[in-house]
């Protein structure tokens, strides 16, 4: 064998153990791949099936504010918290407060964002759409604030709670309780007086906590969505700066001169709220005020934060990018 075909030899099996090589590291990170995915999958599963609603101690709020609202009038029933879906919720909630998520220093846009979950004014998904949502908001340069408003009361005992629970949400289904503008301040007053007071306390301290005024707005989830929408519409001095309604009722509204841009998230397959028309985009439109809508193809009611493999996921960069176009993500010049 001569030296050349030797070199010809070499060059031939350089390629060919590339070749190994490579398809042996794609086999093994397709092997990764597939792991993750069994394990998100699973975990996903998990979560959706431990839908079982358990008692929990009182999670430490350390940061919360109590509002100046005072307690729920001739309630009974203690605050209780308990998990559900791996998340945190809480319910008989009888004295408002505010807890806020600040960003890293030198981070801070001077815009902030008041948090309302929701629940059916029953209970609270703190977790899913208040302090994750927070500290998302946070992590982008927005100070949030989440709202734990008071709510209408259930049964202390958590079999009845359940029942009650079921019952609601089933008679919800067949017809979605969606109060207009001139009922709002009558069906929603504890609630609405709350979030006024959650703007009043953050403006207050707006040069405490290096905020603009003009630029604190609100987002709210199914109930805290309503609750969102009864604040700009009927909430007098509260005045946000903008809104986001995340699967709340897209119900047409009369809208007021100084109504502020809208951002709305809702997913077709919702059994809730997906089976109207768009009368809330609508009437944005026609009073010629800025307004966003993402209707996604599924996601179902209550996606919030938690991790699916549906377009919904994506509603919060969605609407950090409104947020951006708007500029609340950059220093007020």
């Amino acid at each position: 064998m001569t030296p050349h075909s030797t070199g010809l030899q070499a060059i031939w099996r350089q390629p060919h153990a590339a070749l190994r090589q490579r398809k042996a590291v794609l086999t093994r990170l397709a092997s990764i791949g597939l792991t993750c995915w069994a394990l998100l999958a699973s975990s996903q599963a998990a979560a959706q099936a431990n839908d079982a609603m358990t008692p929990i101690v009182t999670p430490a709020q350390p940061t919360a504010i109590e509002l100046d609202t005072g307690p729920l009038p001739n309630a009974k029933a203690a605050e209780a918290w308990h998990s559900q879906y791996g998340s945190q919720f809480t319910r008989n909630v009888t004295q408002a407060t505010l807890t806020p998520f600040f960003p890293e220093p030198g981070k801070a846009s001077g815009a902030a964002v008041i948090v309302a979950p929701g629940g059916g004014f029953r209970t609270l998904s703190m977790e899913n759409e208040g302090w994750q949502v927070a500290q998302a908001l946070a992590a982008k340069g927005v100070t949030a604030f989440v709202l734990k408003y008071r709510l209408n009361q259930t049964p202390a005992d958590m079999a009845a709670f359940q029942q009650e629970m079921a019952q609601m949400f089933s008679g919800t289904a067949r017809r979605p309780p969606r109060p207009d503008p001139s009922t709002m301040k009558a069906q929603l007053a504890p609630q609405i007086a709350d979030a006024r007071a959650a703007f009043a306390l953050v403006r207050a301290r707006a040069s405490e906590w290096k905020l603009d005024k003009d630029r604190i707005g609100m987002l709210g989830f199914s109930a805290g969505a309503m609750l969102t929408m009864a604040t700009a519409l009927v909430g007098e001095d509260a005045r946000p700066a903008f809104i986001g309604n995340i699967y709340g009722p897209l119900d047409a509204v009369p809208v007021p001169q100084d109504a502020p841009p809208l951002f709305v998230a809702l997913a077709a397959d919702d059994p809730f709220f997906a089976h109207s028309k768009f009368g809330l985009i609508e009437s944005w439109q026609a009073a010629k005020k800025p307004v966003e809508f993402h209707f996604y193809e599924q996601g179902g009611h209550g996606f919030g934060m938690y991790p699916k493999e549906t377009t919904s996921t994506g509603w919060f960069n969605a609407f950090a990018s409104w947020l951006q176009m708007h500029g609340m993500m950059q220093p007020k010049a």
